[in-house]
């Protein structure tokens, strides 16, 4: 599970505990409020706890949890009719009810979520009251929960396009990178294989060598491949070929024309050799569309500062501006492609990249890599 992924079930938690005190409440002050008039709320109760429990366990299969809430609801509603009891469904019930059509609305298949719709509806309809503002409020409850439903699902539907947009741009730049790297290689195979033929003509010793080093760029060239095409088959977009760590200093100097005050920190001694290319690509790429965003999004920073270090667990990158703070956040809406596709590279390799306001002023972005061959 990625960072994402964790967030989003940690937020998913504290929205169902949330929802479980409020339901909660709203079950204990009705029947309370209906055993005042000393009327029965135990047929209240009852369902109350069958739809509310219903809609807090609604991750766990959308169908079901909804067709048992319209079921208790729909049931609720004859034996109130038969018995001469107080409106059912109940306030609690009715909560408890939007939350389930709502959320069936947002994920479930199309024809799935009409159904289920449609069934809260029939519910809704069998549970006007000859009250106008209880109608209205039944009605404006069935709207908003349908509603709440479809603005989230055109929202997640949205999203996974900018995401599969991302994923796909990142496999046709990978794809890129594996023309020029072969180009370049396959390129040395022929060279070499000219030589070979020149020295066999003339019966020189240099035919071995010509022949070792058309192996040598052979080989060179079918790696280069395996590892490429072995991420495009990998969903993931880990990364692909790129410049080991020490060229980061072309990248920064480059940047230097736009902030001179540009510096790059790299650890004292040889980067580790066994640093596969997946881990330099997307070290560069983080560090490339770091610098990018800063000049586009903070043109009036003085100071910019990369930072590489690493040790036995972790290779970490920072890249931190002292640009004053601006009206607006500096990834928009949620953050742009370009910090969608640092975030995909960083977690596809399991790592963690955090961006945001640094305490005084400025921007830091910080991806943190396990190390390779970590234990």
């Amino acid at each position: 599970m990625n960072l994402l992924d964790r967030l989003a079930a940690w937020r998913g938690t504290v929205a169902n505990a949330a929802l479980a005190v409020v339901f909660a409440m709203v079950l204990a002050v009705e029947d309370y409020n209906i055993a005042v008039f000393h009327q029965n709320w135990l047929v209240d109760c009852v369902v109350g706890l069958v739809v509310c429990t219903a809609a807090l366990l609604r991750a766990r299969s959308r169908v079901w949890t909804a067709a048992v809430g319209l079921a208790a609801s729909g049931a609720s509603e004859l034996v109130a009719g038969l018995w001469q009891l107080r409106g059912q469904p109940g306030i609690a019930a009715s909560l408890a009810l939007f939350v389930l059509v709502g959320s069936a609305v947002r994920v479930l298949p199309v024809r799935r979520a009409v159904v289920i719709a449609a069934g809260g509806v029939a519910v809704a309809a069998g549970a006007m009251s000859s009250h106008p503002a209880v109608s209205n409020a039944l009605g404006l409850g069935w709207g908003a929960a349908i509603g709440i439903g479809l603005s989230l699902r055109i929202l997640d539907a949205r999203r996974r396009a900018v995401i599969e947009a991302v994923r796909r741009g990142e496999r046709l730049e990978l794809a890129r990178e594996l023309h020029d790297s072969a180009a370049h290689h396959i390129t040395g195979v022929v060279l070499q294989a000219q030589g070979a033929r020149i020295a066999a003509r003339k019966n020189t010793g240099t035919l071995d060598a010509a022949l070792e080093g058309i192996e040598s760029a052979g080989t060179d060239a079918l790696a280069s491949m395996r590892q490429v095409i072995g991420l495009l088959r990998n969903g993931d977009d880990a990364g692909g070929l790129a410049p080991a760590p020490e060229q980061l200093t072309d990248l920064v100097d480059r940047f230097a024309a736009h902030v001179p005050a540009a510096r790059l920190h790299l650890p004292d001694g040889p980067p580790d050799p066994i640093w596969p290319p997946e881990v330099t690509t997307t070290i560069y790429r983080v560090v490339s569309e770091a610098l990018i965003n800063i000049k586009r999004h903070a043109a009036d920073a003085r100071q910019v500062t990369v930072t590489l270090t690493h040790d036995q667990r972790a290779i970490t990158v920072e890249i931190t501006d002292d640009a004053p703070p601006a009206g607006s956040a500096r990834f928009p809406q949620g953050g742009g492609c370009g910090l969608l596709g640092m975030r995909e590279r960083v977690e596809s390799l399991g790592g963690t990249l955090v961006t945001g306001p640094r305490p005084d002023a400025g921007w830091s972005v910080l991806a943190t890599l396990p190390a390779p061959g970590r234990p």
